[in-house]
């Protein structure tokens, strides 16, 4: 079976560990190239960034109200970005996915996203939505009012980049320095706040943290199976070799730890 044949049937999957933003984007833009050429299936990275904020195409100078010397200052990286929506924060204890797919509905492609984060989360035994009805701003993932997970994406050539971040135990003030997501008065949450404590309010199924700060290991494994199964797809882990990263690289080298390869969740 060629690579072209395979990626209707699995779905790769990297775990990356920390990784600078401007690597990561280095990296999507080496592993787009490769999927548009179908040298490789669809490829769903994991991994976490160093504090940075990434600015979408929509955004204004607005949404950093202190001047970006302020974030600076604080350790936090300031980065434009080519991807959908505003501007949002990525930190460590963040899960962020960018899965570099070929797609034709870039609509269905958001909604299967939100779709799959959902299903992680209710196995974790946090309840959550999509708000995508009601407006452009409210694309992600939401916990009642709160929001969890932002999604943003690029498309070129009929190929992905960019994707989804789930808040799982990462510091949520930075959120609070800035328009977070271009919405004034939003609430951003994670999965270490949202955690049920009454282990009789966890979803069947689900494994029951009790109030403890949630293992990002953990849930990453939980969200590579709900996606792939949000697409239909065999899960494949795949190591930063197999899809093209030189990881003997000096700046990747720096940022760039694999974990093993781990179970599938069931």
């Amino acid at each position: 079976m060629n690579v072209a044949d395979r990626s209707s049937h699995e779905l790769w999957v990297c775990y990356l560990g920390v990784v600078g933003y401007r690597d990561a984007l280095a990296v999507q833009e080496r592993i787009r190239a490769r999927r548009q050429a179908d040298e490789v299936p669809d490829t769903l990275l994991l991994l976490e960034h160093p504090p940075v904020y990434t600015r979408g195409r929509r955004s204004g100078a607005e949404d950093l109200p202190f001047g970006e010397d302020f974030y600076h200052a604080r350790g936090i990286d300031v980065v434009a970005t080519d991807r959908g929506g505003k501007l949002t924060y990525h930190g460590p204890g963040q899960l962020v996915g960018y899965p570099i797919m070929r797609i034709d509905d870039v609509h269905r492609h958001l909604r299967t996203m939100e779709d799959a984060i959902v299903a992680a989360l209710a196995q974790e035994g946090v309840h959550a939505r999509s708000r995508h009805d009601e407006g452009i701003d409210y694309t992600g993932v939401w916990v009642q009012d709160r929001k969890i997970a932002s999604i943003g994406v690029h498309v070129s050539r009929g190929v992905t980049t960019h994707g989804f971040a789930v808040n799982v135990h990462n510091d949520l003030e930075p959120f609070s320095w800035v328009l977070a997501c271009g919405l004034p008065d939003v609430t951003m949450t994670s999965l270490a706040r949202e955690l049920p404590t009454d282990p009789t309010q966890t979803t069947p199924g689900a494994m029951p943290t009790l109030g403890c700060e949630p293992a990002l290991a953990c849930f990453r494994k939980r969200m590579a199976y709900a996606f792939c199964q949000a697409h239909g797809r065999r899960q494949r882990l795949v190591s930063p070799a197999r899809i093209g990263i030189d990881t003997a690289n000096a700046a990747l080298i720096r940022t760039i730890s694999t974990p093993p390869a781990e179970p599938v969740p069931v």
